[in-house]
């Protein structure tokens, strides 16, 4: 850009800014973005806004369990014989990708018990907040499973349950594991304040499609205390439960010592990233 042209231009911007500004246009534009998202961070902290978190967990969560369970209700009927195994495995990795991508700003995209729990046992989510979260993550499961069920029926080939010749006790270690790689992943990225953003979404959803292609045939690869009660619920047939409530529960502490080990104390923009609140070009995501 020419020089007079360039000097024109920040002349514009001067005369633009309100009355009583002065200094560098930029500079008062970067204020005013940043006290833009301070404010955002202050409103989402607001309980009357709580609402706002509830319904991101629920729908989020609904989305989650329609595809992980839907995968095998519909590969049991005849129009869904052409699902793989891979393909059932891939879909809930690729759909949290998009989740987080569209609402992690809003909640954290939690979508999962075991990682509301890490959160708030790692420091980085209140107490305050956990119930709330486990009964939309609740909600929006069981929603999911319900118009599973009445939209195609046989719900419990949606479940998830050790394999022929897997005892229940090594299906309850396979989803320890597999839990405890998952909430390390989301515990490292938000501890950079990635988790919202494309590095997370991109870590988190690669490790769940990638993991389930081994971890499937085993257990079902649920990693979710939620995602295997629902269909349970709504089918009424709690076998082998445990293993998916132990298991990933177990999995997720671990997690939140190794974090402690790895990293020390919880950052303000884990912190911030586990409860949504964190922009993009939030200082502390640096």
């Amino acid at each position: 850009m020419p020089t007079g042209e360039r000097s024109a231009t920040v002349s514009t911007m001067s005369n633009s800014l309100p009355d009583g500004v002065s200094g560098e246009p930029v500079l008062h534009w970067l204020g005013e973005r940043f006290r833009s998202r301070a404010l955002d961070a202050e409103n989402f902290d607001n309980p009357r806004l709580e609402y706002r978190r509830l319904f991101s967990e629920m729908w989020g969560t609904f989305l989650l369990v329609v595809v992980a369970a839907g995968g095998g209700v519909i590969g049991a009927q005849v129009y869904g014989g052409d699902l793989t195994l891979a393909m059932k495995a891939l879909a809930p990795g690729m759909m949290v990708m998009g989740i987080i991508f569209f609402m992690g700003t809003v909640s954290g995209a939690h979508l999962n018990p075991a990682v509301t729990l890490a959160f708030a046992v790692r420091g980085n989510f209140p107490w305050l907040r956990v119930p709330g979260y486990i009964l939309a993550q609740f909600a929006g499961a069981v929603i999911a499973c319900l118009f599973l069920q009445w939209t195609f029926g046989d719900i419990m080939a949606g479940a998830t349950l050790p394999a022929d010749g897997v005892s229940t006790g090594t299906a309850a270690g396979m989803e320890a594991l597999l839990t405890l790689g998952l909430v390390s992943v989301i515990l490292g990225t938000a501890t950079g304040a990635r988790n919202i953003g494309i590095a997370g979404a991109i870590a988190v959803g690669s490790y769940i499609g990638l993991v389930s292609v081994w971890g499937a045939p085993v257990s079902g690869a649920s990693m979710n205390p939620m995602r295997s009660f629902a269909p349970a619920l709504v089918g009424w047939d709690f076998t082998s439960y445990w293993a998916y409530l132990v298991g990933p529960l177990v999995g997720a502490m671990i997690a939140v010592m190794f974090e402690w080990i790895l990293r020390g104390a919880p950052t303000k923009g884990g912190a911030a990233a586990a409860q949504g609140i964190l922009g993009a070009d939030d200082p502390s995501a640096l």
